[in-house]
C-alpha cells in the first residue's frame, strides 16, 4: 500500500533557500510542493487556497512573520502542520511558536541533516525539533521543573506571606495580619525569594500571578 501524498507549501523570502528546500523535498515520491511564497501575507493566501498538509515557514518573513502566520494557519486550518525553518534559536521565540501551534522547529544550520526527517515526522503528525533546538527545549523544561519544585517546597507560612506581598501588603501589615513579628515576616520573605530564585517584589508579583496565587 502506497503512502499518501503530502502537499507542502514553502515560504521564505530568499529564493535560493526555497530552491534548495524544493530540490531536497521534490526527490521524495510522496511529497508535492504545491505553493511557494516570499512573504507572510502571500503565504497565507496560498495556504488558504490549497490547504496543504504541511507549511514550511521562515520565521523572519516580511509582511507577516512566522509567528503571526502560524497563529493564523492554526486558527483557520488546524490540521495543517507547521514547520518553522529559521536561523533563530532563542528560547522566547521557540516558546511563542510552540504556544501558537507549530509542531516542528528546524534551524537552517541543521537543514542538511534534519530537513527530510522533520518533514517525515510532521507527515505522520509527530513533532520534530533539530538537535540544538531539542537541547534548548530540554534546558527550558529542566529550568521550569526546578522552579515548580521550588514552588512546592514553600512552607504554608511562606506561601501565605508571598500571597500577601503580591497583594501589595507591607511587612508591617503582614505581621499584624498573621500575628508575627516584622523580623519573622522578613525571614520568611527572604526564604521564599531564595527558594524561588527571585530578586525583587515585582518578580514575586509576576510569579504569584503566573502560579495562580493571586488573580491578575
Amino acid at each position: 500500500m502506497s503512502s499518501p501524498v503530502r502537499r507542502i507549501v514553502l515560504a521564505d523570502d530568499h529564493e535560493a533557500i526555497r530552491l534548495g528546500v524544493r530540490s531536497v523535498l521534490s526527490a521524495h515520491p510522496d511529497w508535492r510542493i504545491v505553493g511557494e511564497a516570499s512573504d507572510g501575507r502571500e503565504a497565507l493566501e496560498i495556504i488558504r487556497s490549497v490547504r496543504p498538509d504541511i507549511a514550511i515557514l521562515d520565521y523572519s518573513l516580511p509582511m507577516m512573520n512566522g509567528l503571526e502566520l502560524t497563529r493564523a494557519i492554526k486558527k483557520e486550518l488546524p490540521r495543517t502542520e507547521v514547520l518553522i525553518f529559521t536561523m533563530h534559536d532563542r528560547e522566547d521565540v521557540l516558546a511563542e511558536l510552540l504556544t501558537a501551534g507549530a509542531r516542528g522547529y528546524l534551524l537552517k544550520s541543521d537543514a542538511s541533516k534534519h530537513l527530510i526527517a522533520a518533514v517525515e515526522a510532521l507527515s505522520i503528525r509527530r513533532p520534530y525539533f533539530s538537535g540544538n533546538v531539542s537541547q534548548t527545549l530540554l534546558d527550558r523544561f529542566v529550568e521550569m521543573a526546578a522552579r515548580e519544585t521550588s514552588a512546592t517546597a514553600l512552607t504554608p507560612r511562606e506561601r501565605e506571606i508571598v500571597q500577601l506581598i503580591a497583594e501589595g501588603r507591607l511587612n508591617k501589615e503582614i505581621a499584624a495580619i498573621l500575628g508575627l513579628s516584622i523580623k519573622t515576616v522578613e525571614t520568611h520573605r527572604a526564604a521564599a525569594m531564595h527558594k524561588l530564585d527571585l530578586n525583587s517584589t515585582a518578580d514575586l508579583v509576576r510569579y504569584a500571578v503566573r502560579n495562580n496565587i493571586i488573580e491578575p
